[in-house]
């Protein structure tokens, strides 16, 4: 038998498991860490952290399998979506900490695009809008505001590439990851645009020259890392690439058009398609396999799990501690709370927009909004309207693809482990939803993608592994009480939205 790791870097963690080729969870480790967050809607990361985290990951998860090193043929690493990439000196080292997806802070930068390139040319190159959530214009506000780390920095690069780099030696980038930095990338051509690049004065020479598939290999373990990791010097390192499209692969979607949404931190809800898709302000970049023919179409929550941590950490102190002293998990018990309050939460919604909201409303000013609070309701209350503003949230991100997304849907993620939720999920949307069995999401595409990199898997014999649970059906009584929760949510937003520009304008002065 032979093995294989997947290793994802995630915002709030990073995880690697070991399976052997027929598809059993062998092993699993998980480090933990935070998002730095200096000032409002800023968020950034200092990969040092990643790389650290990562590392200790798959030395742990090896450990922990007594697999002997060379049984095991391969690893593959995905990533979170790094915004701007890690802007790295001449030497390779870190100038600053990289502005991670759910960073806002280039609204300047972004008007600029607008105003001196234009949407329409922006979207016929590169099937993307202009907003502070696109890594170009992040890297704009850098140019603009730090130019001595502009000065300093020779290459940008995701942070699964970075972690790559540090364990290969070899500097790549993969399309996913160059395609989700946005207004710099031509989709057309699954290249580089010079074009743009030119227009917004980013050297082409500060973007990494080669461009690889998912399942490509990078190169191998050096000597020094294979001894620290406990594996074989030259196991091959496959590129993977941005780990929502990671999980995708991991629930199976090898195809078209079938429509998955992978939540954990955030929320990236998605459409998998060979031909253009024409929702309305949707995200594009290419897929994780047959990057030069399929394409990922998603819109999705910047804050979905993370409002549900939120209310965790700061109204749950009593939960926790409990948890803490031996008792149940906080989640399990808020959940058993949850499942005995009504549909709708006896009239409360939330808006989940806690860091602004990319696709498909696209607005740094919104804000995270409780509405509808009496004293007749209760924590329980509070922690199920939150859980039902992602499914809201899901919903809305799926009428903004604007087509038709089968049968069911995919649902990958952290979420999956609330049998609440899943049910909420459904209930919400009206469609079926069908969850992985084991709870691994990005890591299990990543041992597929290393399995078909290496040859020791196919495309046929990963479809055949068992990933997926039984469908989860929407209650129909459920689904018409909650057309009328949705309704409200929708016009919540609109009603407040200039408000919430007003709150954002009288915070900054």
């Amino acid at each position: 038998m032979n093995y294989l790791l997947g290793t994802d870097i995630g915002t709030s963690g990073t995880k690697t498991i070991l399976m052997d080729t027929d598809g059993n969870l062998i092993a699993q480790d998980l480090q933990e860490y935070d998002v730095l967050t200096p000032k409002p809607l800023w968020a950034e990361q200092w990969p040092d952290v990643w790389l650290h985290a990562a590392k200790t990951s798959i030395k742990n998860t090896v450990q922990k399998s007594g697999i002997p090193s060379e049984k095991i043929r391969g690893i593959a690493i995905s990533g979170l979506y790094g915004g701007s990439g890690i802007p790295l000196d001449e030497n390779m080292e870190p100038v600053r900490p990289c502005m991670i997806w759910m960073d806002r802070r280039a609204e300047k930068e972004t008007k600029w695009v607008l105003d001196h390139i234009g949407e329409e040319r922006l979207l016929e190159i590169t099937h993307n809008g202009a907003d502070p959530y696109y890594g170009y214009t992040k890297i704009l506000w850098m140019k603009n505001h730090e130019p001595e780390n502009w000065k300093k920095t020779k290459l940008f690069l995701p942070p699964n590439d970075y972690v790559i780099y540090k364990l290969t030696g070899e500097i790549v980038i993969d399309y996913s990851s160059a395609g989700n930095i946005g207004g710099i990338f031509d989709m057309n051509n699954r290249t580089w645009s010079k074009e743009m690049m030119e227009a917004m004065g980013i050297p082409l020479s500060m973007m990494p020259e080669k461009i690889v598939e998912s399942t490509d290999i990078v190169g191998g373990l050096t000597k020094e890392v294979a001894a620290e990791l406990g594996l074989s010097e030259g196991m091959p390192v496959i590129a993977s690439g941005i780990d929502c499209g990671a999980a995708n692969i991991g629930l199976g979607v090898f195809e078209s058009g079938i429509y998955a949404a992978a939540i954990g931190t955030s929320m990236c809800a998605a459409l998998i398609s060979d031909k253009p898709v024409k929702g309305k302000g949707l995200i594009v970049w290419p897929y994780l396999y047959d990057a030069k023919r399929l394409s990922y179409y998603f819109a999705g929550g910047a804050t979905a799990g993370a409002i549900v941590k939120w209310f965790r950490q700061t109204m749950c102190q009593f939960e926790i501690e409990a948890e803490k002293a031996g008792g149940k998990n906080a989640y399990d018990v808020l959940n058993e709370q949850a499942a005995n309050i009504p549909v709708g939460s006896e009239g409360l919604i939330v808006l989940p927009y806690f860091m602004g909201e990319r696709s498909p409303i696209w607005d740094s000013d919104a804000k995270g909004t409780i509405v509808g609070l009496s004293l007749a309701h209760t924590k329980a209350h509070m922690y199920r309207a939150f859980l039902e503003a992602v499914a809201f949230s899901l919903r809305d991100a799926m009428e903004a693809t604007g087509e038709n997304l089968g049968e069911y849907i995919l649902l990958a993620g952290g979420v999956t482990k609330s049998k609440l939720w899943r049910q909420i999920f459904a209930d919400v949307t009206g469609y079926p939803v069908v969850c992985p069995v084991h709870d691994v999401e990005a890591n299990m595409g990543d041992v597929m993608l290393a399995g078909i990199g290496t040859g020791l898997l196919s495309y046929e014999d990963v479809k055949e592994w068992q990933v997926l649970d039984e469908k989860i059906m929407p209650n129909n009584e459920n689904h018409e009480k909650y057309n009328e929760y949705y309704s409200v949510y929708k016009s919540i937003y609109k009603n407040l939205k200039n408000d919430m520009k007003t709150l954002t304008n009288i915070s900054a002065t």
